[in-house]
């Protein structure tokens, strides 16, 4: 018998437009997506930095969770503050196994007190959308949204380009959003992104993505970026990606994402615990020193790039710990990484090595982001 066949790749509704606008295709969460354009990876991170990229991110998973118990319910599968979140305020969460391991991270949106949109990985969205509705399905309505499309438009003219054809986005600063008519489609936009850039990521019914994505090109600003300056963008930010620099086996502490877990839901709060795995959580956060490893950047001393699964080892040669993402920044113009490396080692200027070909490339741990981030917060 013959092996079966790997299960055919998924498309976007801007297949079509990439494939025209000389995209070259690759597998990706189980997607056909484009990793770039014949501009070039280095071209598009740089127009993106300077101007505006626009990027199809319809791969991911977009839900609604609908109810008067909605905020509680997704609250207790993660260490984040939902109950309080205001309406028309967006925040990043992290969703947890019963170990504190991370299932996924993601981002939620409070429509309305009885409403919240979420966005997942599409790597992860069916995994997710099915633990969700296992944990919480009897506490709220979990809906998804395979019939929308998702776009990013980053850089520093996004804001300009956006609102010649949607007035009023402009108004809005990080981490808000709300209904917008874009180029008379009906989308959902919020300033948020994951490249460190202002920028918009815009929810759009599929049957209209075609239309919305011609119309923000035609904009003198925007230009189509692919999934590889997506992700040297990201890494400049110091932002992880799933499945590379954070996973199941990875707790948010070890993970350096403190700051993602809210004081109302650690110890001495009003809501403290009650998410899957907080007893581990809290302890790490309580006492860090109990935190075996930690997540880190690093920026080579050398001109080599240094990727994902490089041996790190200490200047003494013992192995300390592993590179997760790895490049030759774009803007910095360096080799930068992320890594988690043993707590002795985990100090801001602490110098290692990294191991490549057989060769020491002497690196450094440095503070993140690599290059300043440039939200709008007004």
């Amino acid at each position: 018998m013959s092996a079966p066949s790997a299960a055919p790749l998924l498309t976007t509704p801007l297949n079509a437009l990439h494939v025209e606008l000389g995209a070259r295709m690759v597998p990706f969460a189980g997607y056909s997506m484009p990793v770039q354009y014949p501009a070039g990876l280095m071209a598009e991170h740089l127009h993106t930095r300077e101007k505006a990229g626009l990027f199809d991110v319809s791969h991911m998973g977009q839900l609604r969770l609908i109810g008067p118990d909605a905020a509680a319910a997704f609250e207790s599968l993660m260490p984040v503050d939902v109950i309080d979140l205001p309406v028309g305020k967006q925040r990043y969460g992290l969703l947890l196994n019963d170990e504190g391991g991370i299932i996924d991270d993601l981002m939620f949106f409070r429509v309305a007190q009885d409403e919240l949109f979420v966005i997942v990985n599409g790597a992860c969205k069916v995994g997710d959308i099915a633990h969700i509705q296992a944990r919480i399905g009897q506490r709220c309505q979990v809906a998804p949204l395979p019939d929308h499309a998702l776009l990013a438009l980053q850089g520093p003219q996004a804001a300009t380009a956006l609102a010649r054809l949607a007035s009023g986005v402009e108004k809005l600063v990080f981490m808000t959003g709300g209904p917008f008519q874009v180029a008379g489609c009906d989308c959902f936009v919020t300033r948020s992104g994951y490249t460190g850039e202002d920028g918009f990521e815009i929810s759009v019914p599929a049957a209209q993505a075609d239309t919305l994505a011609h119309a923000l090109l035609a904009q003198p600003e925007v230009k189509p970026i692919g999934l590889g300056a997506r992700n040297s963008l990201r890494l400049e930010a110091g932002l992880c990606l799933y499945g590379n620099d954070i996973d199941t086996t990875t707790t948010p502490v070890e993970a350096a994402l403190n700051w993602a877990m809210q004081k109302v839901r650690r110890t001495g709060g009003a809501r403290v615990g009650g998410f899957p795995g907080a007893d581990k959580v809290l302890a790490q956060l309580d006492n860090p020193a109990s935190v075996t490893r930690k997540r880190v950047g690093l920026v080579a001393l050398e001109r080599v790039p240094v990727r994902e699964h490089t041996e790190l080892q200490s200047e003494g040669g013992q192995k300390i710990g592993e590179v997760t993402s790895g490049l030759l920044g774009p803007t910095i113009d360096k080799p930068v990484a992320l890594a988690y490396v043993d707590a002795q080692h985990a100090a801001v200027g602490t110098r290692v090595n990294a191991i490549v070909r057989g060769k020491a490339v002497p690196m450094e741990v440095c503070a993140t982001p690599f290059v300043p981030t440039r939200y709008y917060r007004g």
